[in-house]
């Protein structure tokens, strides 16, 4: 534009395992493509990965319930999700009285949804969806300063997306192994290291100082008592 905005061109949608916090799916696609529609790519993308780490690791993993904001909430896509049997949490927008003339298991499904996100569970898995999907947002694309990219097309912005998403899990086992999962953790506890290790050395040479000038004081004692004793013989 001629004030030096640029129109969104990309749209990264990311999938989440919430029992870890792991980019188990990402995708990108038109910036001018609805949640409702982009999830229907999202979702796929996460269960094929899944699969993938299933195979490797011999574990059976499955899609349980999709937890989402109410940007992805229509009631076509709360009924496809529940005739895949995966239960939704999916915040619902308020839209008013709402006719269901000959989609009667659409409304059951929205109801359903309904029911599910004002329970505690509901309401607990919307906060930690609060919790662990915004954190990678802030790693990828603030500190790691991908809201602009100097890049073509959708499988170049992919891509790099990928590079970041799979530095941020590995991350998360560094975390999990070693305690550490980012540099600047591993900043702090070198500092805190050399700051503990500067105070041992103080404290090291301090008694050994002491030990030293106990021992010099000692000999000197000694030497004094042996002179005046060999005076008086």
């Amino acid at each position: 534009m001629k004030d030096g905005r640029t129109h969104l061109a990309h749209k990264a949608e990311h999938a989440v395992d919430l029992e870890t916090g792991a980019i188990v799916g990402i995708t990108v696609q038109g910036a001018d493509e609805g949640d409702t529609t982009t999830i229907q790519v999202t979702l796929p993308e996460a269960a094929e990965q899944l699969e993938t780490v299933a195979v490797v690791t011999d574990t059976v993993t499955v899609i349980e319930a999709v937890v989402a904001d109410k940007g992805y909430h229509s009631r076509t896509t709360v009924h496809d999700l529940q005739t895949l049997e995966i239960r939704t949490y999916i915040s619902e927008p308020d839209r008013g009285p709402q006719s269901w003339i000959g989609q009667e298991a659409e409304r059951d499904a929205v109801y359903a949804n309904r029911r599910r996100i004002r329970g505690d569970h509901g309401k607990r898995l919307l906060r930690k969806r609060g919790e662990l999907l915004e954190r990678p947002c802030a790693h990828l694309y603030e500190t790691g300063g991908l809201r602009r990219l100097h890049v073509r097309g959708h499988e170049n912005v992919l891509k790099r997306l990928l590079v970041h998403a799979g530095a941020f899990n590995l991350g998360l086992w560094m975390r999990t192994f070693f305690g550490i999962g980012t540099p600047r953790s591993l900043q702090g506890r070198l500092a805190a290291f050399v700051a503990v290790l500067n105070t041992w050395w103080w404290s090291f040479r301090y008694e050994v100082i002491g030990l030293i000038d106990n021992y010099i004081h000692h000999r000197a004692g000694s030497t004094r008592r042996g002179n005046a004793f060999v005076a008086s013989d």
